[in-house]
């Protein structure tokens, strides 16, 4: 009996082995990359190692896939069983062969397709129901993974309305949506880019249910009376249609063993002024971990209180596990546009390093009231400059005297509140981090890219517009379009605003209805203006506006007496940043300890380095790749260029030209023993050229 028992011991003990075993080699069998930014903890990591430090000096391209649509391609493709899902610069979704490019099928719910960006897709299956969901314009679709047709027994033909949970007086207000949903069981959580203006929707966030298309939850970001945070607005804040947004746009990550969602929100509009939403203003700003299967509060931390910069949280966070004090602590990091990272106990929002409440400037702007202190992490440090001082004025300017003239008048300083002064914003409302977000791996490292680029923001009263008669399109035009493309329709392109001289010609009066209806690119669209005002608006651009025409400026929302003067880069006469380089970094950060381990310049501007100016870096968009081949891909820069560092020491071991700039995430797989690494160039974005291609690129 005895020695039955020992036998029985044993062999459990050999399956428990083997069991082990099986899960150990597990992960590196992983071939597909099955979710946006490779998994739900947002790690944009993979363990494929076929391509390594060794090898990848060997890599090339094996096959390019043409959309036919040239234009901005942000889209991170999605890999499952050998088929790569992805959009096109219109937002067309497609299938491809992955292992050899060829289209599969294309989907498109309007032939012309949308003009906002989409960052990518989500897969959901169960047994032989294969589903992609799909966001276009303000639908959430469900199509058929295998035949690319959408299932029409998922809401209405096929699609919901993203804002099914928003309320009523949302019905013509603009909502769309950048960023794939988050998966969890038949739920699919939605982000959604709402405008930044007076008067934009709430941004709620909403779960779907992916079989039926049936609103399972909403999660308030403005509370109602009753609810946590009610108390950090005025009393009538959720009613007041001037206040909206704290909404999620750039994504969320999902511990599914513990089904907590964690969500990043960005601020509340309007952006620039909070003199109608006095307060804290939860839950803008705010990382929030939610009950993913019942939208309940766990808990938040706030990291802009009032915001009034357009310090919207950029990127989804990274769920991680680290090494603190000799114990493995699940955590999540979240990345910031003013270059911070703020890390917390994934399950208690305790922060893992210390984070002081720091006093800032107040506002003087009558009507205003800023928070008196805002969060910074003691640790780790930034990983962009914090300030700027006159040595930090760029050399390389013939006119370096005017430069330093604006930066001597301007307004400086992080959370200096905004009035009718310039004041500079350094880092820009662009970054640091942006919407690619960071790379971790299973070490703890985190690797981030960011931009360094000061902008320059002011405000001006409303009444200068209100006090004059002007043509109703003027007006119009005035209250919802000159802060971007100016009064003299001048645009501002270097700071990514077209001008809007000759578009009567270029695109004629259909093609630009279309636009400022739905918006284009990162241009939200303006659905909440009557067709007769938008046609005012039009006529005006177009000069066959008549001067006859003549009303008093129509102020919608009296409560917020100022306008934005517009998005400005702070840039010498050649185009180039004001500032000294770097321009565009990447970092390597340790979350065990928050120690920076290296960081090197993103990017090069090849006209500078021939003239023997070191590698300044440049703006960049779009995250890195890690591998447990030991590798850092990323392209993101603006000079057409792919490439791969060595992750331990930032050194540059493969860089590879593109048909267009790679402003994306890579993503990688591996089919039939061969890892691919797959990149959108749909380029545009930065005033560089079109582009409409996906490149995939092996080993020989």
């Amino acid at each position: 009996m005895k020695n039955l028992l020992f036998r029985i011991a044993a062999v459990s003990g050999i399956c428990l082995l083997l069991l082990s075993f099986r899960g150990y080699l597990a992960e590196p069998l992983q071939s597909d990359w099955p979710e946006y930014l490779g998994g739900a903890d947002r790690n944009h990591y993979s363990s494929l190692s076929k391509i390594n430090t060794d090898n990848v000096k060997s890599l090339k391209p094996v096959w390019e896939f043409h959309t036919g649509d040239s234009g901005q391609v942000q889209c991170n493709p999605i890999i499952i069983e050998n088929r790569l899902y992805a959009v096109t610069a219109s937002n067309h979704l497609f299938a491809l062969n992955a292992a050899t490019g060829q289209e599969l099928w294309r989907f498109s719910p309007e032939s012309k397709g949308a003009s906002n960006v989409n960052r990518g897709v989500a897969y959901w299956s169960k047994g032989k129901d294969k589903r992609i969901m799909f966001a276009f314009q303000t639908w959430l679709y469900a199509v058929n993974a295998i035949t690319g047709k959408p299932i029409l027994s998922f809401g209405e033909g096929g699609r919901v309305s993203l804002k099914s949970g928003l309320g009523e007086e949302s019905a013509t207000k603009f909502v769309s949506s950048t960023t794939p949903g988050t998966i969890f069981g038949d739920l699919i959580i939605m982000p959604m880019r709402l405008g930044e203006g007076t008067g934009s929707a709430p941004g709620y966030i909403q779960a779907f249910n992916v079989r039926s298309g049936k609103l399972a939850w909403v999660f308030k970001t403005i509370p109602h009376p009753g609810e946590p945070g009610y108390e950090t607005w005025p009393a009538d804040a959720y009613k007041n249609p001037a206040i909206g947004a704290a909404n999620n746009w750039a994504g969320m990550a999902v511990d599914r063993k513990r089904g907590i969602l964690y969500v990043p929100t960005g601020s509340a509009s309007f952006d620039f002024y909070g003199g109608n939403r006095e307060g804290k203003n939860l839950y803008a700003n705010s990382l929030i971990a939610l009950n993913a299967r019942t939208g309940e509060y766990i808990w938040h931390f706030q990291t802009v209180h009032h915001d009034i910069w357009d310090r919207d949280i950029p990127a989804p966070p990274n769920l991680i596990a680290i090494n603190r004090n000799g114990k493995s602590v699940d955590a999540v990091a979240q990345v910031t546009k003013s270059g911070h990272i703020f890390v917390f106990d994934r399950v208690t929002g305790e922060p893992i390093f210390p984070i002081d409440e720091v006093p800032v400037p107040q506002s003087t702007l009558p009507g205003e009231k800023t928070w008196p202190t805002q969060p910074i992490p003691r640790i780790p440090k930034p990983f962009a400059r914090q300030t700027l001082t006159e040595d930090d004025i760029t050399h390389l300017s013939g006119k370096r005297d005017s430069l330093l003239t604006v930066f001597r008048q301007a307004k400086l300083g992080a959370f200096e509140p905004l009035d009718f002064r310039q004041t500079l914003i350094f880092p820009g409302p662009d970054g640091a981090a942006e919407w690619g977000g960071a790379a971790v791996d299973k070490e703890g490292i985190i690797y981030v890219n960011s931009n360094e680029m000061a902008w320059l923001f002011s405000l001006s009263p409303k009444n200068e517009v209100k006090a004059k008669t002007l043509s109703s399109g003027k007006s119009l035009y005035l209250n919802h379009c000159q802060s971007c493309h100016r009064s003299d329709f001048s645009g501002n392109p270097q700071s990514g605003y077209p001008a809007l001289i000759g578009i009567r010609e270029r695109l004629g009066r259909s093609v630009t209805t279309s636009l400022i209806t739905n918006g284009k690119g990162m241009m939200p669209g303006f659905s909440q203006i009557s067709d007769a005002e938008k046609q005012s608006i039009i006529s005006y651009i177009f000069g066959e506006e008549k001067e006859e025409l003549s009303v008093l400026a129509k102020d919608e929302y009296p409560d917020v007496p100022y306008r934005f003067n517009g998005y400005n880069k702070f840039l010498d006469e050649n185009g180039y940043p004001a500032i000294s380089p770097p321009w565009g970094t990447l970092s390597a950060i340790d979350l065990n300890t928050g120690k920076q381990l290296w960081q090197i310049p993103l990017g090069e501007i090849k006209e500078l380095t021939k003239k023997g100016i070191p590698v300044t870096g440049t703006e960049n968009y779009g995250g890195p790749l890690v591998t447990a081949g030991g590798l850092l891909f990323i392209a993101a820069t603006k000079d057409n260029t792919f490439r791969a560092f060595d992750k331990k020491t930032g050194k540059l071991l493969w860089e590879h030209p593109l048909p267009a700039s790679g402003f994306a995430t890579p993503s990688t797989y591996m089919i039939n023993g061969k890892q691919y690494v797959v990149i959108a160039c749909g380029g545009t974005k930065l005033g560089m050229h079109k582009g409409d291609s996906y490149v995939a690129f092996a080993l020989d």
